[in-house]
């Protein structure tokens, strides 16, 4: 029997890089997933290749950062599904790096919005349904920055600094009823987010070796094992934690 075998599991952000490894990783185990994210295209991608490994994946395009579309994605997750025991509040986006003092509020907002207040919004609906069922785990995804600041990524560094203290609180006030809530700080991993800052593989991992004590970056099964870890048994006295995926980057 796998671990997670008549569960039901929520991945938001699951069309790509630690999001869709996460998902396919909660299938392998037995999990029923639903995969919500705004790209479709994507989206169903991870769905098929959950299909194609045997498993049983649904996906829900949704725009995290309003409310209406978060309340109706965990509506779909209990029609069809009937019930949601793991979640893995994972969207979000880096936003557009340079000076704090040269941000523009729209700027500002998109990036707190995508990976602060979606989370809370993901949070404020999936913990009554976990609570009807007598408990679950939520896992949000926060970053090494949440734990350190970085120049030129003032919006990012304190939506995840957000993160944390969300999760943290959020433990705190629903530990007595089953209901479990951490978060993952991945440090650099091989996803599109980076890729995008450095143009290319190469030129990614050139800058990030040598900082990293392990001396390579992460790869985004690594994240995905640490969530699957954190929703399982065997993190049952975890709680209220934010575990860095970093290869001691931040431990310098």
């Amino acid at each position: 029997m796998s671990k997670f075998d008549g569960k039901v599991a929520l991945v938001t952000g699951g069309g790509s890089g630690m999001g869709r490894a996460t998902a396919l990783a909660f299938a392998r185990e037995g999990a029923k997933v639903v995969v919500a994210g705004r790209r479709a295209a994507e989206g169903r991608e991870t769905v098929r290749q959950i299909e194609t490994e045997g498993g049983e994946g649904l996906f829900v395009q949704t725009d995290i950062t309003q409310a209406s579309q978060v309340e109706e994605l965990v509506k779909t997750v209990i029609a069809n599904y009937g019930r949601l025991d793991y979640a893995f509040n994972n969207a979000g986006n880096e936003g557009t790096p340079g000076p704090l003092t040269e941000q523009s509020e729209e700027g500002w907002d998109f990036t707190i919005d995508a990976n602060l207040k979606g989370v809370w919004l993901s949070m404020r609906q999936e913990i009554p349904q976990m609570l009807k069922n007598g408990g679950g785990v939520v896992i949000n995804m926060a970053s090494n920055l949440g734990h350190v600041g970085m120049a030129n990524m003032a919006a990012y560094v304190a939506a995840k600094h957000g993160v944390i203290g969300l999760t943290r609180t959020a433990a705190l006030e629903y530990g007595a009823t089953g209901v479990r809530v951490n978060a993952v700080s991945p440090g650099p991993i091989a996803t599109e987010m980076p890729l995008r800052a450095f143009g290319s593989q190469a030129n990614f991992e050139q800058f990030f070796q040598p900082l990293i004590p392990s001396g390579r970056v992460g790869q985004p099964q690594e994240v995905a094992e640490a969530v699957v870890w954190l929703c399982s048994d065997g993190s049952s006295f975890v709680n209220g934690h934010s575990l860095v995926i970093d290869g001691g980057l931040t431990a310098q």
